[in-house]
């Protein structure tokens, strides 16, 4: 029965344009309450709804970010070790982004995985920049 209900929903939200999609959202915030990001609505751009609004162009800002290692610092190995972690490459490829630094680490990530991946670096005294 609850699969019925939230195919039912599905379908609902797949009528919606992304004026009437942005509305659900925000009404479904104040209704429980959210005060950060529920969820990225992949796919659902002006092509899905027309001519894009201020709210429309708010939720289509950037989605996919490059991380790119600007400068090791002081701890070289550590941050190759960090490397390597974060992006399971081989020892060979890690150290050639940092030989020839500035070098990018990660293309196309999502906001979260881009912050994340610097957040790791910058703890071991490496420079980063995502754009």
């Amino acid at each position: 029965m609850a699969d019925n209900k939230i195919q039912q929903v599905i379908k609902t939200v797949e009528g919606l344009t992304v004026t009437e999609l942005a509305e659900l959202v925000k009404a479904l915030k104040d209704k429980f309450g959210v005060t950060g990001p529920v969820f990225a609505a992949g796919g659902a751009g002006p092509a899905a709804g027309g001519a894009a609004g201020p709210a429309e162009a708010k939720a289509e800002e950037q989605t996919e970010f490059n991380v790119t290692l600007v400068s090791v610092g002081d701890k070289k190995i550590q941050v190759l070790k960090e490397l390597r972690a974060v992006t399971q490459l081989g020892l060979k490829e890690a150290k050639d982004i940092i030989d020839k630094t500035p070098s990018l680490v990660k293309e196309n990530a999502t906001k979260e995985e881009a912050d994340k991946i610097k957040a790791k670096l910058e703890e071991v005294g490496a420079k980063v920049e995502v754009k």
